[in-house]
């Protein structure tokens, strides 16, 4: 990835989804309970308990079915780096602010009536819970089995440090946890509970609630893989099992590490794995990819009848076994050489026995077999192509290299090398999703990741011209990811069909694969089309189409008259901006257990955390667990959205106006505001001195 530079005598160039278009999810800040269509409710989804087999772990009987608040995504901001270039290009011909996001403008009720209307395809980065996201592309917009392929990279193991990332510019791997880390992004923290608060059970019930839904999103020739070390390879296949049956499973792909860390008392780990399943394995949708065929590969395919040729002589003789050892190094000292292998000639039969004259010699099928091909034209044109070769009393077929120079790709992926320009602490290789992506998807297609990270799949789906929605809870990996797509710079590949754009597909170069038959019965060799091999133009540049930066909302606060009326009907997971809710007395009791750690990694620990009455903006209050207790009252914000400046304004003032004084205000949140937190650092310190 490189820095867009606006090179004048090259065009700029996007490419864009004209004919896919997506319902009109509304803006932040313009919907309520009544606009959002919909407005407050929750999803319900449920397990077949009566699987069998099937693995067992903590709560996993319990939990037969769960609920997902339905909630719509607000679009925060719209990207279009295009405009944006050309907007600054014609700063100065056009005195008057120009969008950064091309629209097309709609009547004003439909402006407003959400979900309801079509617009132009964008892209998504969405900051919020990958099961609260999915939940919203099923029941707010109707996106069952319109997804193409899903990429998951959930967390390999249960240490925090090897999950997440601090800070922007933080991308060691730490193996200890600091506290003083822990602070700087607070949803993590929740996520990171979530995950691992019963450790591998409730690892697995994360990972089983979102392939779940994932299913739900995957289109009926649609691919899942999940990228996991060996540690929970075992555990989360068998829960993909259960999921998408294990009929629908695919293949584990072995993956060798770029590096081995050298620090086991026992067998060293050098691969991690990704699994593949489909959602219905007989409809699956299939591109087999092709590398380079490795000379040593073929040397080694060809064993003991692997014959070298000398190019000006044409003598030929067969090759000794330390030559084959390392073939690269005998045809460098031998550059008037060229290798070829033998295949046999002969398949099962008993019809075309007949003697064949090669070399004044008669030669015969072995017994119990006949000639594979045509007798005597099949062989005679092998004759006049010289791809006849003799081994003790058989006639043999030569095939060399060239005949087909690439080969197959495997469950076997080496050579992947580590992620480069690394800007996440866990940041996966270009390499794996778009292997995967070019074997399941074609250009245009949808694919979603629900662990962006740093928005790798994003960028490779971006790269290839598929379409894209990538989540993340994590405001830290929405930022790196928001400015990887941002800044990046593409080649312009061919387009299959111009005037049909992206979704018509890329021209890709091909590759001839010479066969026994093509040569023998003269037909056109059939040709491999080597899908990550398009042709580029490079009179033309390209950057990141369209693409909105979205969050999960506020959840809406409800009257008590509609608690009572909804009595026995589980506790909003929300947070009201007044009155007490049943997930604030949740967090009152972590409070009281946990405590909490403030900067520089000290912890502050309560003997009380109790109800506040009177106030708007404060809902608890607390004292310290210390020879001289502090009195402590605590604003809590919203589960599903940032904690904003306004609430810390207000809180701050109610704060002023309480008697006796607090010592301490405590912002507990999962994700603040910028300009929320810039108050809090700035303000708090001088409103107690």
């Amino acid at each position: 990835m490189s820095k867009i530079k606006s090179n004048p005598t090259k065009p700029i160039e996007q490419y864009e989804h004209k004919d896919k278009e997506r319902l009109n999810n509304p803006p932040v800040g313009l919907v309520n309970a009544h606009s959002d269509n919909g407005g407050y409710s929750k999803k319900t989804y449920q397990y077949d308990p009566h699987l069998d087999p099937q693995l067992q772990w903590a709560g996993k009987a319990e939990h037969t079915s769960f609920d997902v608040p339905t909630v719509s995504l607000h679009v925060h901001e719209r990207i279009d780096p295009r405009r944006i270039i050309e907007t600054v290009q014609k700063a100065e011909e056009i005195p008057s602010q120009m969008s950064l996001f091309q629209e097309k403008k709609k009547p004003l009720r439909e402006a407003i009536e959400f979900y309801k209307h079509k617009e132009n395809w964008a892209n998504r980065l969405i900051a919020g819970d990958s099961l609260l996201v999915m939940n919203s592309l099923l029941e707010k917009e109707g996106m069952s089995e319109k997804i193409q392929m899903v990429y998951f990279d959930p967390p390999y193991g249960i240490k925090y440090g090897s999950n997440f990332q601090p800070f922007v510019n933080d991308t060691a791997l730490k193996s200890s946890d600091n506290d003083a880390d822990l602070t700087a992004e607070p949803e993590m923290l929740k996520a990171f509970r979530d995950t691992w608060e019963l450790g591998i059970h409730s690892y697995l019930t994360y990972i089983r609630d979102r392939l779940l839904l994932a299913n739900e999103l995957i289109h009926n020739s649609g691919s899942v893989f999940v990228q996991i070390s060996e540690e929970n390879l075992h555990r989360v296949r068998n829960v993909m099992d259960e999921v998408f049956g294990d009929k629908n499973f695919v293949a584990v792909i072995t993956v060798k590490k770029a590096s081995v860390m050298f620090a086991k008392k026992l067998l060293n780990s050098a691969s991690f794995y990704i699994l593949w399943y489909a959602k219905d394995k007989e409809n699956i949708k299939y591109r087999q990819l092709y590398t380079d065929k490795d000379i040593q590969w073929f040397a080694e395919n060809a064993g003991s009848h692997l014959w070298a040729e000398n190019i000006k002589t044409k003598e030929t003789r067969k090759t000794t076994p330390i030559e084959r050892e390392n073939i690269k190094d005998f045809l460098s000292l031998n550059p008037d050489v060229k290798i070829f292998g033998t295949w046999s000639l002969n398949a099962q039969g008993m019809e075309k026995q007949e003697p064949y004259n090669f070399q004044n010699k008669d030669y015969y099928p072995p017994k119990g077999t006949q000639w594979k091909t045509s007798y005597p034209d099949g062989l005679d044109k092998l004759k006049k192509e010289n791809r006849l070769q003799v081994e003790g009393n058989n006639l043999r077929v030569r095939l060399y290299p060239e005949d087909y120079p690439v080969m197959a790709i495997n469950n076997l992926w080496d050579k992947i090398g580590a992620a480069s320009n690394k800007i996440y602490v866990v940041q996966t290789s270009e390499e794996l999703p778009k292997r995967c992506m070019l074997m399941s998807t074609d250009p245009g297609d949808l694919v979603l990741d629900i662990t962006c990270g740093s928005g790798t799949t994003a960028f490779v789906a971006e790269n290839w011209g598929r379409r894209w929605i990538t989540c993340d809870t994590s405001r830290i990996s929405i930022a790196l990811a928001k400015q990887r797509l941002l800044t990046a710079n593409f080649d312009f590949y061919e387009l299959a069909h111009p005037n049909e754009g992206i979704g018509s597909g890329l021209k890709y170069k091909t590759v001839a694969h010479v066969t026994l038959g093509s040569i023998a019965n003269n037909e056109i060799a059939q040709e491999e089309t080597l899908y990550d091999q398009p042709f580029s133009d490079s009179k033309r540049q390209r950057v990141t189409g369209p693409f909105t930066v979205e969050a999960v909302p506020a959840p809406v606060a409800r009257s008590f008259d509609d608690v009572e009326t909804d009595a026995g009907f589980e506790a909003d997971n929300s947070i009201s901006r007044s009155g007490e809710t049943l997930r604030q007395d949740e967090w009152r009791g972590e409070l009281l257990r946990t405590g909490v750690r403030a900067k520089g990694g000290k912890i502050i620990e309560f003997t009380r955390v109790e109800p506040l009455s009177g106030t708007r903006f404060l809902q608890a209050e607390a004292e310290t667990k210390e020879d001289n207790p502090k009195k402590v009252v605590v604003c809590f914000g919203l589960e599903h959205a940032p904690l904003e400046q306004r609430t810390v304004e207000l809180a701050l003032d109610e704060c002023s106006t309480l008697r006796p004084k607090p010592d301490i205000i405590l912002f507990c949140a999962f994700q603040f505001d910028p300009e929320a937190r810039k108050d809090i650092e700035e303000t708090i310190l001088s409103l107690f001195n």
